[in-house]
């Protein structure tokens, strides 16, 4: 992840002193006295209520674009609006996305490189690269580094597994049998065992849902005879790989050839490489290892109840300007709220805070993954500057708000029965209603192109990518031409 080591990280949340709340005060302030740039040039007839720039700082980065993209779309995570971000960035510049036959990559086996439309091995005849990798998996290294270049740039979101676990339990309750046979979420974590048995059919959604996304090996007591997590069908059970540097930041390129298992430290602090029987899966030093494989491919991880500080983050380490992480919030639920500080007990009531125990506990191997992510967020934001996140933060949300009031009917998201065009409707799963846009009318040509690229929800978007990558070979009637253009 970040230069700084986990022993370094620290959360920022505290008093600051006059002066730098003063100096971010005068940053907002000087910056309200300026406006252009791409953002009002694609949107000429919008009118924001304050006249936002960007940051002070270069207009034009010091870096190059990072565009070989890795994404690894977690569930329930807040994933799908940052899928939205990369389909737009994507789609803009005419990159070409890695895509599944269909709208997930096998899922929940392990990822395998052969599920990727048009993929053809090395040495088996020619092909464009790919650009981006970012619809839902369970990752696989071996298998990705096979399709996208080594030195592409690897990240994904995590959630507080409380969170996640009451938005996992309200969509998935069809799909998980855990779920499906509890009357509540509360009465599921009161007694989880009654209800959960590993590896039934979608119980990998009732726990540790981060985990099992990420692809890492199962301690022994959360496996069964028939082998959980390793599930039917997978060609090669999960396998722990780190790089030679092992831990912090990783290198720029990842070499697959020079992996090997991650090896715990003897009694003189040096380190060996054990047989994979020889790690204790159970143990706590195994958690370690596991989050330091993480941080040798990553180069970054979000946090979804700091979504914004995050796509701050992210422009950052991507050489992107923000607008391209200005989006609207997608697959979310009627009635949930991804809430900043969410992490933080303070204002739930006493039944709500003994079920966040409860779900932190059941999901020991999230908890202690988000936590670990959290706290190299805010490392990464102590090292970016408080004051100039907040002031990019500030920025941020002033134009998504603008964006909403100018592209979206209502300015804000809609239940989808008021959503009439089926290009914006969002699929509908589970017992909550996935709410979605409409766009207002008045808006000219090249503003509703905009606007569609920010409302389109996801598979309706990887359709559309999919039709401009691989167009039908037959000929097609003139007018339906449009489904083929950007």
């Amino acid at each position: 992840m970040g230069p700084l080591s986990p022993a370094r990280t620290m959360r920022l949340w505290g008093p600051r002193s006059l002066g730098v709340a003063l100096g971010v005060f005068m940053t907002i302030g000087f910056a309200l006295q300026l406006w252009g740039g791409p953002f009002q040039r694609r949107f000429p007839g919008l009118q924001l209520r304050q006249p936002w720039a960007p940051s002070p700082g270069p207009a034009v980065p010091s870096c190059p674009p990072r565009q070989r993209l890795v994404f690894l779309k977690t569930h329930k995570s807040g994933s799908s609006s940052v899928l939205s971000l990369l389909h737009r960035y994507g789609d803009q510049r005419g990159l070409r996305f890695a895509l599944p036959a269909r709208y997930q990559f096998g899922y929940p086996r392990l990822f395998q490189a052969s599920w990727v439309k048009g993929y053809h091995p090395q040495g088996e005849g020619t092909q464009p690269p790919f650009h981006i990798l970012c619809h839902h998996m369970r990752f696989n290294l071996k298998e990705v580094l096979q399709v996208m270049p080594s030195d592409s740039f690897f990240f994904s979101i995590v959630r507080d597994p409380a969170a996640l676990a009451r938005s996992a339990f309200s969509y998935y309750k069809s799909t998980s049998s855990a779920f499906r046979k509890a009357p509540s979420l509360a009465a599921f974590l009161a007694n989880p065992r009654a209800f959960y048995r590993p590896g039934a059919r979608g119980d990998h959604y009732a726990r540790n849902l981060l985990w099992f996304d990420f692809g890492l090996p199962f301690p022994p007591e959360m496996r069964t005879k028939r082998g959980y997590p390793h599930l039917p069908g997978d060609p090669n059970p999960p396998a722990l790989h780190i790089l030679p540097s092992g831990t912090g930041s990783r290198a720029h390129t990842l070499d697959p050839n020079a992996l090997f298992p991650p090896a715990p430290p003897t009694a003189d602090g040096h380190s060996q490489t054990p047989s994979p029987a020889a790690l204790d899966l159970g143990s706590s030093s195994f958690i370690q290892w596991s989050l330091a494989w993480l941080d040798s491919v990553f180069d970054l991880v979000l946090v979804a109840e700091y979504f914004d500080e995050s796509l701050v983050l992210l422009a950052d380490a991507l050489c992107w300007g923000l607008d391209d992480v200005v989006g609207f919030m997608h697959n979310a639920q009627a009635g949930s709220e991804r809430g900043r500080n969410a992490v933080s007990d303070g204002g739930l009531t006493t039944e709500d805070r003994q079920l966040t125990a409860r779900a932190r506990v059941w999901n020991n191997l999230d908890w202690a993954l988000y936590v670990h992510f959290n706290r190299s967020l805010w490392a990464r934001i102590k090292q970016y500057g408080q004051g100039r996140l907040e002031s990019a933060v500030a920025e941020l949300r002033a134009r998504r708000e603008a964006l909403a009031k100018h592209c979206l009917l209502g300015g804000e998201a809609l239940d989808p029965k008021y959503i009439t065009d089926r290009r914006f409707r969002p699929f509908q799963f589970g017992s909550g209603k996935v709410l979605g846009y409409a766009l207002r009318s008045g808006l000219s040509l090249q503003e509703r192109e905009e606007c569609e690229r920010l409302a389109t929800p996801e598979l309706q978007y990887k359709d559309k990518l999919d039709a401009k990558q691989f167009p039908p070979k037959v000929s097609l009637p003139f007018k339906t031409s449009k489904l083929l253009a950007p």
